[in-house]
């Protein structure tokens, strides 16, 4: 029979950005937690009590894991006295905007095979990676049971239970999320996976259950939401930008108020970007023309986004001399990670050096990865933002709306050339644009 035990001895399979915040986590409210990754350096880490990855507060979870954590490159030694396993694997994309499996399953055969020489009843298998609508039920199930020789939601239990959380701040979302969602396979491992939220998180968060195949719609359906909204402000900016005096900024905080909206995105700036948003909102687009059904809201919310890309680098290059070089100030996607998957900053940068133009760039985080693609001699990245001012940049794009630039635009403003353009659509320096004397400050986009 099913196990109704609650969970306590927990390992999570993958160590990445998300999953060593979800171990490390655990570990911190009291689980005892093994991690296992096939990357040696990253288990050496945790080994070590060290954050494998760049992530605000993690260290700090790993310091008050107690000795409950710890990490291992061998499935044998990850499964030996465990209840659970939360999957944090990749699942690429696909050309056609599925995502891929491949990882996911292998990961899970390793761990089946482990549960079943243990012949461990009740084993609870928790997927936290986004996976394509239907792959539970159609494909992972089927898979689990004929590798266990069971009976999903009789001798193991199966959840899809993937986080809402941002790169930059996952700690605080994992542990204060606005709600948990779980899709179940059957009532036992719902509830046993409830319980266990209700122990780790610290904000009493609402739970939802649901079936397998809602949740996997749900995951993708709250990202799409959110870029539709993201599209919708940076629409009404356009729109803006072309009409004397109308100013977005005051009408998104008017419209914010009224509560079926609400204030949350309604900030003019840039597209949507990172490893989530677009790609899931493709997924979207996927799974509906996969059942026959048109998804014009998700495709004009990715037309939308592209074309504020196109609007970016149509005001650089309008307030560019010719032959000048661009500084482009931010090349994370967001804040606080030095994560660039569809960074406007990159291809900013990309567009521009495509077009003949020398461009100087910095970022707080994201050069070593940026680097590593923006090769060529027409990109140049500083550790140093200050270096950008001394490059003769007759524009200046601020890509990313890292708070430190505020600071460092007001420190050196007297280092900006006189006639430069600073291209702000985050409206980063609002508080000290009249310091930035002869030089001209631009936040609406072509």
């Amino acid at each position: 029979m099913f196990s109704s035990e609650r969970l306590q001895r927990i390992t999570v399979c993958g160590l990445g950005k998300l999953g060593a915040c979800v171990a490390a986590s655990m570990a911190a409210r009291g689980f005892e937690v093994v991690g296992i990754d096939v990357d040696r350096c990253k288990v050496e880490s945790f080994t070590k009590g060290v954050a494998p990855v760049l992530e605000p507060r993690l260290q700090g979870m790993i310091d008050q894991s107690g000795g409950r954590l710890r990490a291992t490159t061998n499935f044998g030694d990850a499964l030996e006295r465990s209840q659970s396993c939360f999957f944090v694997t990749p699942t690429p994309s696909l050309p056609d905007g599925s995502f891929s499996n491949e990882y996911l399953l292998k990961a899970m055969k390793e761990v089946a095979t482990q549960v079943r020489q243990r012949k461990r009843a009740g084993f609870l298998f928790v997927i936290n990676s986004t996976v394509t609508p239907g792959s539970c039920v159609g494909v992972i199930k089927p898979i689990l049971e004929q590798e266990l020789s069971g009976k999903c939601g009789r001798d193991f239990g199966l959840c899809y239970n993937p986080e809402f959380i941002a790169l930059g701040d996952v700690v605080h979302g994992l542990l204060g999320p606005d709600f948990v969602l779980i899709g179940e396979s059957d009532m036992v491992s719902g509830t046993l996976l409830q319980q266990l939220y209700h122990r780790f998180n610290t904000n009493g968060a609402p739970v939802e259950r649901m079936s397998l195949s809602s949740a996997e719609l749900a995951k993708i359906s709250v990202n799409c939401a959110v870029t539709m909204k993201i599209s919708f402000t940076n629409q009404l900016s356009a729109i803006c930008a072309k009409i004397p005096e109308a100013d977005p900024g005051a009408i998104l905080r008017a419209i914010g108020r009224d509560r079926r909206i609400g204030q949350e995105y309604l900030r003019p700036g840039l597209g949507f970007g990172g490893p989530c948003f677009p790609r899931d909102n493709r997924l979207f687009q996927y799974t509906a023309h996969s059942v026959g059904v048109e998804a014009p809201l998700a495709e004009a919310t990715d037309k939308v986004n592209d074309v504020v890309n196109a609007r970016l680098l149509e005001t650089v290059l309008a307030h560019t001399r010719d032959g000048a070089p661009v500084g482009v100030l931010g090349l994370a996607y967001k804040p606080f990670t030095g994560v660039i998957d569809y960074s406007p900053g990159v291809w900013l940068c990309q567009r521009l050096a495509e077009r003949g133009r020398q461009v100087f760039a910095h970022d707080y985080q994201a050069g070593g990865a940026a680097s590593a693609l923006l090769s060529g001699e027409m990109v140049v990245i500083y550790e140093d933002p200050k270096d950008l001012f001394l490059r003769g940049c007759s524009t200046l794009a601020i890509t990313c709306p890292w708070p430190g630039y505020a600071e460092l635009f007001e420190s050196a403003a007297h280092q900006i050339p006189p006639g430069s353009v600073v291209v702000d659509p985050w409206s980063v320096l609002e508080q000290v644009a009249t310091k930035l004397e002869a030089v001209s400050y631009i936040t609406r986009l072509e």
